[in-house]
């Protein structure tokens, strides 16, 4: 009797192990999201879940211990056409709520809250089977296509970037793109560990130029856009292709505000003519400063001290969509 109750057990045992549903799958730690495939899908692989971003969401993670020099001026990445993963885009769960990856190209748009994700998982997989590396322009998104290319623009400072989508995530705090520590170094937000963005798909034929808000309109900028406003060291005035900008004398003070640093004199005085069609400046004149890092700047001023400039600066944060940084030279 207690062989036959034995064998029993054991046919149980497998006709269980027979219909054992096959769609959970665990992907990472016990740090990371359990993401399982949605039941009307077909299943064969599952995305790796993207972790929490930093900001106090996820302990343990933040900057790694040997960061690139110069990671400021990291390259975009460039949006080419790429053959979506066979399984990266299939519909799936993750805590609790179901996704459906979209399978097409520059038709989503967005904002909302945007985190990043360091060295605790730099080296382990993405769901696209590549290696994560924090030091380049990458970013995971619950829908986009992966791969695919999105530009990623900080509300606040106005910069913009342009990242490689590689990976699922972020599923928690209402975060909606988890940006790698090279793009959140170029957004700026590695401080606060997230800021407010708009997300946007790209196609490989894309204009590759960031929008500049101002006065409450939007603008496609021509050429190759702004790239940076992070106030770098200052240079003399030089004079444009198109006109002589006036050198400032002592009678202003040699305090400016740095609306936007570009990558091309064209993109630049696009830029200066739009800021000052819109913008009433008074007698405060938009200047172009290049420089031998490739950079050309647009500055407004000038102010006769540090309190005047920042006090202008926080007066046109509300028209510019962005606070202006002061330099001074």
């Amino acid at each position: 009797m207690k062989q036959n109750g034995l064998l029993l057990v054991a046919a149980m045992l497998l006709s269980a192990c027979g219909t054992a549903p096959t769609h959970k799958a665990v992907v990472r730690d016990t740090a990371t999201p359990n993401i399982e495939a949605s039941p009307s899908a077909e299943v064969q692989a599952v995305p790796a879940a993207t972790p929490p971003g930093r900001g106090g969401y996820l302990a343990g993670d933040g900057p790694g211990t040997d960061i690139p020099a110069n990671l400021e001026n990291m390259p975009d990445a460039v949006p080419v056409k790429e053959p979506l993963h066979r399984y990266a885009n299939r519909p799936y769960v993750a805590l609790g709520n179901s996704y459906t990856p979209l399978t097409e190209v520059g038709k989503y748009k967005a904002r909302g809250i945007a985190s990043w994700y360091g060295k605790k998982f730099h080296g382990q997989a993405t769901s696209s089977g590549e290696t994560y590396d924090m030091y380049k322009m990458t970013a995971a998104h619950p829908t986009l296509p992966v791969p695919s290319f999105a530009r990623v623009t900080q509300l606040r400072n106005g910069r913009s970037v342009i990242v490689r989508i590689n990976d699922r995530g972020p599923f928690l705090h209402d975060r909606i793109i988890d940006l790698s520590y090279a793009a959140a170094t170029k957004l700026a937000i590695i401080g606060n560990g997230s800021a407010q963005v708009e997300v946007e798909s790209l196609t490989a034929d894309s204009d590759p130029t960031p929008e500049v808000h101002a006065s409450g309109r939007t603008y496609a900028l021509q050429g190759e856009g702004m790239v940076s406003s992070t106030p770098l060291p200052a240079a003399e005035p030089v004079a444009s292709a198109t006109e002589v900008l006036p050198v400032v004398s002592g009678e202003g003070g040699n305090h400016f505000l740095q609306l936007g640093a570009f990558r091309s004199q064209e993109s630049a005085e696009s830029f200066r003519a739009k800021i000052q069609s819109e913008l009433n400046v008074g007698t405060k004149k938009l200047t172009l400063y290049p420089k031998n890092d490739g950079l050309v700047r647009v500055h407004l001023g000038p102010y006769p001290n540090d309190t005047a400039a920042h006090a202008a600066a926080e007066r046109l944060e509300a028209q510019l969509g962005f606070k202006p940084l002061v330099s001074k030279h």
